[in-house]
C-alpha cells in the first residue's frame, strides 16, 4: 500500500543548507614595553577595563624643562590613548615632591643670596667675598671628573673673571656713581651661584625658619602647572605633596621597620636591602639589577646634603637607603618615633600610592633615568610593606631628550625651559615632534626634529583646508550622496586598510611614530583623488572625503593635538575663547570672494587693469593680515581658507624673498647676456689684421696680413701653431665682416 503523502512529502524534502559563522580575524590586543621585563608585555589591567596608574612628578625648585615636557607630554599622550581609543577607564595619581635635598638647598641658597644684595655690600668687600668663594669652588673645579661638569664650572668661571676685572678696574680708578653701581651687579649676577654656595657652606645651618622651605616649592609648583596646561598636559585625577603626606610617610617608614625591612641608625631609618634580598620572597633591583653597588648613583638617589661620611656610617650596608633622615641644623624637620626629622626621596611616593592605589597598581611611570635607584628603592621598600612581590604590574619609562645632540642637565644648566620652548612654537608642534618619536626612545630637541613637525602641521592643515572648502560647496541632500566610481572605491579601501594599520600602530606600545606616517599617507592618497578630480574638473566625493578628515581629527584629539572642540581639523580662533570663528566668518568670506570673482570677470571683459591690480592686493596683502588666504584657479571658483595669521604673513615674506631671488636671478642673467654682447661686440670691431698685434709678450715677427711668423725668442712658429693662429684669424675675419654689414645697415652698437 502506498504511504501516506505527508510521509511522502517527508521523503521529497531538501536538505537544508548548514550556516556557519565566518572566521574573521582576532583583533590585535594592546603591548606595552614593561620596563620590568624589558618587554612588550601584553597589557591586562587587574580589575576589568579600570587602569590605576601612578606617575612621578617634579622636584619643584626651579622653572620647568623640556626634560619635563618630554616626560608629562609622552605620559599625556598614553594616558589619552588608553582612555580616548581604548576606552580604559584610567585613574591618574601623580606626586609633587616639594621635600627634598634640591629644595632646602635651593631655598637656603636663595634666602642668603637675597640678605647678601639687600645689604649692598661695597665693591672692595664684595670683591674680598668673591675671592674667598672661588677658593673651594676652585677646589671642587679640580676634583671634578665628569667632562661635562668641569666644562660648565670652567665657563661660571671665565664669566666671574670677565665681571671682576670692569670692578678691579674701577676701584683702582676710584670710579663711584652708577658706573660703579653697574660693574657691582654685573659682578653680583655673574658670582650668583658661586656666592650661594659659599654663603650656604658658612650660613646655612643658621637658617630656621621653615616658611622659606615651603615658599620656594610652592612658587614653582605653581608654575609647572601654568607649564602643563599652556602644553595641554591633562591634569592628574589626584596630586599628592610630599609636605602633606608626613604622617602616612611616617606610619609607612615604621611598618617596614615592624616587618624587618629598616633599622633606626643615630635618629634616621635606612633600608635594609641585604635583609630583603636574602628573605627568599623578595628580589632587590628588579628594574636594573646590574646597577646594584653603583655607589655614584646610590649618593645621588640619597641627595646632596645626605651623603656625608657620618652619615654612610650609619648604614649596615653602603647599599641600604634612607626611608628617614634625621633632620640637621638648617633643615626643615617634622616630628617621628625616632626624632625630628624629614622623609627620604623614595619612601615619598611609595606611602603616597599605596595610600590612594592600594597594595598593586597597574602602571607606574617616570623618565629613563628615576629606573634606578629610585625606582628600584620604590619597589623594595613598597613590596617590604606590602609583603607581596607585585606593587607594580607594568612599569613605563620615558626616553632621554637630548639638545641638539647633547645631553641635556638642570644641573649642568644645559636645558632650556618650557616657556622659552613655547615662544618659538605651539604646543601642537611641539606635541606633533614628540608623537613622531617612539615615546621610549632618545628625542633629540633640535631644529631639523621641529622643522619636520611643523611640515607635518602644514601638510595635514592644508588637507582640512581643502576639505572644508569642498564641503562648503552648496549641494542638495541628494547631492550628497554621488554614485561611487573605481576611484572612490579605491580610496575607501585605502582610508579602512590605513585605518587597520593605525590600529595595530597603537596596540604595538602605542607606537605613534608609525601612526602618523599611516595618516600622512592616507592624506596624500586623498590629495592625489581630489587633484584628479580637479584636473578634469569634477566634483571630490563630499562624505568620503568628510569621512577620512574625521577620522584624522578623531586621532589628533586623542593624541591631544587639537586642544579644542573643533569639528573638522585643526581649530580657527583664540584657545579657550568659545568662538567658532569658521562658522562665524566664513559665510562673509564666502560673499565677499563671489563678489571679487564678480568684479575680475567684469575688469577682464572691459580691460581695467587697475581693478585687478585692487583684486590682487586685496588677496596678497589685505586678507593675509586678517588671517585669510584666496586661492585663485583658472576656471573654477576661488578657494576660501582660514589660516593662522603668523603663518600667511610667513607665507607672504617667503613668497616675496622667492620672487625677489626670481628679479635677481633675471637681472643676473640679463647683465651677464650684456656683458657678453657688449665683449662680442668690442671683438668683432677689432680688424683680424690688429688681433695678433698687441701679443707682443707671444709673438716676435707677422706677416703682411697681421699673422704672426715668429715667437718671442725669434722661433719661426711650425706649421701647427700657424694653422690654428689662421682658423682663429678667418674666423675674426668673419665676426669683422658681421660688424662691417651692421655699420652699414645702421644697427646700433
Amino acid at each position: 500500500m502506498a504511504g501516506s503523502s505527508a510521509e511522502q512529502g517527508k521523503g521529497q524534502r531538501t536538505q537544508q543548507p548548514r550556516w556557519a559563522p565566518p572566521l574573521g580575524t582576532e583583533p590585535c590586543r594592546l603591548r606595552l614595553y614593561n620596563s620590568l621585563t624589558r618587554n612588550k608585555d601584553v597589557f591586562v589591567p587587574q580589575n576589568g577595563k579600570k587602569v590605576t596608574w601612578y606617575c612621578c612628578g617634579p622636584t619643584v625648585y626651579d622653572a620647568s624643562h623640556m626634560g619635563h615636557a618630554r616626560s608629562y607630554i609622552s605620559f599625556d599622550i598614553l594616558r589619552r590613548v588608553l582612555k580616548d581609543y581604548f576606552k580604559f577607564d584610567v585613574f591618574y595619581c601623580m606626586n609633587i615632591t616639594d621635600i627634598d635635598d634640591k629644595i632646602i638647598k635651593r631655598a637656603r641658597q636663595n634666602h642668603l643670596f637675597e640678605q647678601y644684595q639687600e645689604k649692598q655690600p661695597p665693591a672692595v668687600q664684595l670683591l674680598e667675598d668673591v675671592r674667598a668663594a672661588l677658593k673651594p669652588f676652585s677646589e671642587k673645579l679640580n676634583t671634578t671628573t665628569d667632562p661635562d661638569k668641569k666644562q660648565m664650572l670652567e665657563k661660571i668661571q671665565r664669566a666671574v673673571a670677565l665681571a671682576t676685572e670692569p670692578l678691579e678696574r674701577a676701584v683702582q680708578s676710584r670710579v663711584s656713581g652708577e658706573e660703579l653701581d653697574a660693574h657691582i651687579q654685573g659682578l653680583l649676577e655673574e658670582a650668583k651661584d658661586l656666592l650661594s654656595e659659599w654663603l650656604d657652606s658658612r650660613f646655612g645651618s643658621e637658617v630656621t625658619d621653615n616658611s622659606i622651605f615651603s615658599k620656594l616649592p610652592k612658587f614653582w609648583e605653581e608654575e609647572f602647572h601654568k607649564d602643563m596646561e599652556a602644553l595641554n598636559v591633562l591634569p592628574p585625577d589626584v596630586l599628592t605633596r610630599v609636605s602633606e603626606y608626613v604622617p602616612e610617610i611616617v606610619a609607612f617608614v615604621q611598618k617596614i621597620v615592624d616587618n624587618g625591612y629598616g633599622y633606626a641608625s643615630n635618629g634616621s631609618v635606612y633600608f635594609d636591602t641585604v635583609k630583603f634580598a636574602s628573605s627568599g620572597k623578595h628580589t632587590y633591583a628588579k628594574l636594573v639589577p646590574e646597577a646594584v653597588g653603583d655607589q655614584r648613583a646610590l649618593q645621588e638617589g640619597e641627595g646632596d646634603l645626605s651623603v656625608s661620611a657620618d652619615r654612610l656610617s650609619e648604614k649596615r650596608s653602603a647599599s641600604d637607603f634612607a626611608l628617614w633622615k634625621a633632620s640637621k641644623p638648617g633643615e626643615p624637620s617634622w616630628a617621628s618615633p625616632w626624632g625630628k626629622g624629614r622623609p627620604g626621596w623614595h619612601i615619598e611616593c611609595s606611602a603616597m600610592a599605596g595610600t590612594l592605589l592600594g597594595a598593586s597598581m597597574d602602571i607606574h611611570g617616570g623618565g629613563f633615568d628615576l629606573r634606578f635607584p629610585h625606582h628600584d628603592n620604590e619597589l623594595a621598600q613598597s613590596e617590604a610593606y606590602f609583603e607581596n612581590d607585585c606593587w607594580v604590574r607594568y612599569f613605563l619609562h620615558t626616553g632621554h631628550l637630548t639638545i641638539a645632540g647633547c645631553k641635556m642637565s638642570k644641573s649642568l644648566k644645559n636645558f632650556i625651559t618650557i616657556k622659552d620652548a613655547l615662544k618659538n612654537h605651539s604646543a601642537r608642534q611641539l606635541r606633533l615632534a614628540f608623537l613622531m618619536h617612539s615615546w621610549k626612545d632618545t628625542l633629540d630637541y633640535s631644529g631639523n626634529t621641529m622643522e619636520s613637525a611643523l611640515q607635518y602641521e602644514r601638510f595635514l592643515n592644508e588637507f582640512f583646508l581643502n576639505v572644508k572648502d569642498i564641503l562648503r560647496a552648496p549641494a542638495d541632500l541628494t547631492g550628497q550622496f554621488e554614485k561611487w566610481e573605481d576611484e572612490e572605491v579605491e580610496l575607501n579601501k585605502n582610508f579602512y586598510d590605513r585605518k587597520t594599520a593605525v590600529h595595530e600602530a597603537l596596540c604595538d606600545n602605542v607606537d605613534t611614530r608609525t601612526v602618523l606616517e599611516e595618516m600622512r599617507a592616507l592624506v596624500s592618497q586623498c590629495n592625489l583623488y581630489m587633484a584628479a578630480r580637479k584636473a578634469t574638473r569634477r566634483r571630490p566625493n563630499r562624505a568620503l572625503l568628510e569621512n577620512v578628515a574625521l577620522y584624522l581629527t578623531h586621532m589628533l584629539k586623542v593624541f591631544g593635538a587639537i586642544e579644542e572642540e573643533s569639528t573638522l581639523g585643526f581649530p580657527v580662533g583664540g584657545h579657550g575663547t568659545g568662538l567658532n570663528l569658521e562658522a562665524t566668518v566664513m559665510p562673509y568670506l564666502q560673499v565677499l570672494s563671489e563678489f571679487r570673482e564678480g568684479v575680475r570677470k567684469i575688469s577682464r571683459e572691459k580691460k581695467v587693469p587697475e581693478v585687478l591690480q585692487l583684486s590682487d592686493t586685496l588677496r596678497d596683502d589685505v586678507l593675509p593680515e586678517l588671517g585669510v588666504r584666496l586661492e585663485d584657479h583658472e576656471g573654477l571658483p576661488t578657494v576660501v581658507k582660514l589660516v593662522d595669521r603668523d603663518t600667511l604673513l610667513k607665507e607672504r615674506e617667503e613668497k616675496k624673498q622667492v620672487e625677489e631671488e626670481r628679479r635677481r636671478k633675471k637681472e643676473e642673467a640679463t647683465r651677464r647676456k650684456q656683458e657678453q654682447e657688449a665683449a662680442k661686440l668690442a671683438k668683432m670691431k677689432t680688424p683680424p689684421s690688429e688681433m695678433f698685434l698687441s701679443e707682443s709678450d707671444k709673438y716676435s715677427k707677422f706677416d703682411e696680413n697681421g699673422l704672426p711668423t715668429h715667437d718671442t725668442e725669434g722661433k719661426e712658429l711650425s706649421k701647427g701653431q700657424a694653422k690654428k693662429l689662421k682658423k682663429l684669424f678667418e674666423a675674426q675675419e668673419k665676426l669683422h665682416k658681421e660688424y662691417l654689414q651692421m655699420v652699414q645697415n645702421g644697427s646700433p652698437e
